[in-house]
Parts: C-alpha cells; sequence; structure tokens
C-alpha cells in the first residue's frame, strides 16, 4: 500500500488533483473537544513527563470528494506540520524521542495502544488525529484491509525511533527539551495544543 499511496501522492502534488490545498484545507476541520491522557514511564517507554496524548475525534471533513489523505497532508502543513508520510502504524512498540508526531486518520479502522505495554488501547477512525509528545509510546494492534494513517511532525526537531531500553538515557534527557510546537496541527494558531502543552515554568 505505501507504494501505490507515494504514487498517488506524487500525481495529486504534481496535479493539484483530488487536493484542497493549504487555503482551503484549514476549513475542513471540525471543532471537537481534546480527549488527553497522560502515561507513566513503564521502564522501557518514558513517554512524556508533563505533557498529555492528544486526540480530536473526527476532527477533518473527508466526504466531499477530495483524496482523504491529501486532506489529512494539506491540513496539516498548512499549520506548519511537514514531512507527511501515507502508511499504517508499526505494529512494535515505539517512540520518538527528539520530536512531536500527529497522525490522522484517513481510511479504515485500527486499535492503537498508546504509552507502552502499561498504556491504553483506543479505537481509531477515518477522521480522528492523534497529536504524541514526544516520547508517547504508540503501536497498532489491529487494523483494517484499507487502514491509512498520515503522520506529520512540526518544523523543530529531529526524527528519530526508539524501541531498545538502550535508547533510555538519552531519551530522558531529549523528550522534555523538544519544544511546544507553534500551531495546533488541526486548528491552527487558535487550536488548544499550546494551552494543553504548556512551556515549564
Amino acid at each position: 500500500m505505501p507504494i501505490l499511496e507515494d504514487v498517488k501522492e506524487y500525481v495529486q502534488r504534481a496535479t493539484g488533483l483530488r487536493r484542497p490545498g493549504n487555503k482551503e484545507a484549514p476549513d475542513l476541520a471540525r471543532p471537537r473537544k481534546p480527549q488527553t491522557a497522560r502515561f507513566k514511564d513503564d521502564g522501557l517507554i518514558p513517554n512524556h513527563p508533563r505533557w498529555p496524548l492528544v486526540i480530536y475525534r473526527g476532527a477533518v471533513d473527508l466526504g466531499d470528494g477530495h483524496d482523504p489523505a491529501a486532506v489529512m497532508e494539506d491540513l496539516f502543513e498548512a499549520n506548519g506540520w511537514g514531512e507527511t508520510w501515507r502508511d499504517g502504524i508499526y505494529d512494535y512498540v515505539h517512540y520518538h524521542s527528539r520530536i512531536h508526531e500527529v497522525l490522522g486518520i484517513a481510511r479504515g479502522r485500527g486499535r492503537v495502544r498508546f504509552g507502552g505495554s502499561k498504556g491504553r488501547i483506543f479505537k481509531l477512525k477515518a477522521g480522528d488525529v492523534a497529536i504524541l509528545p514526544a516520547g508517547t509510546g504508540h503501536q497498532c494492534l489491529f487494523a483494517d484491509e484499507d487502514f491509512l494513517v498520515v503522520g506529520a511532525y512540526p518544523r523543530v526537531g529531529t526524527y528519530d525511533e526508539c524501541t531498545q531500553v538502550e535508547d533510555r538515557p538519552k531519551a530522558l534527557k531529549t523528550i522534555p527539551k523538544v519544544p511546544v510546537p507553534r500551531k495546533d496541527p488541526v486548528y491552527g494558531a487558535g487550536g488548544l495544543l499550546s494551552k494543553l502543552w504548556k512551556k515549564p515554568k
């Protein structure tokens, strides 16, 4: 699926076909209250020491003729989150210690565990968006055949993938230093992310 989606994305970006564009995409965001969850360090997965996972349920209107993945990409990019990709979520637990991540569900349904083996399982479906602060463990436990996720990252930070206990010492130092993103990936400067993820005093 990733290869096919990569080809579709390339054609869509070259032609503008079935893409809302960065100007129209923010209009496809629906007002939603955030669902939040905090996770403790479980000995393998640090999670974030201060900031919660944020989930917006049904936050993106995907039903007006645009490609759902393109809607997510254009919305995230309009709000300063880039380096987008189309794929699923890995079936092993992992986290990023030097960057935050947003996951937009473009198609299908999946069960994703956040926070590591002692975390919580969430059912996610098309239109949902999850925003993970650095350190948050995530792992797909089950997904429909057509399950498609669009991921993106804020401008500040460096992608890494941590899976082993050996990653912890460095991760514990870098996770708290990843700054608050300038904009909420769904609602932009007016979004709640900056309030939910407050800078340390």
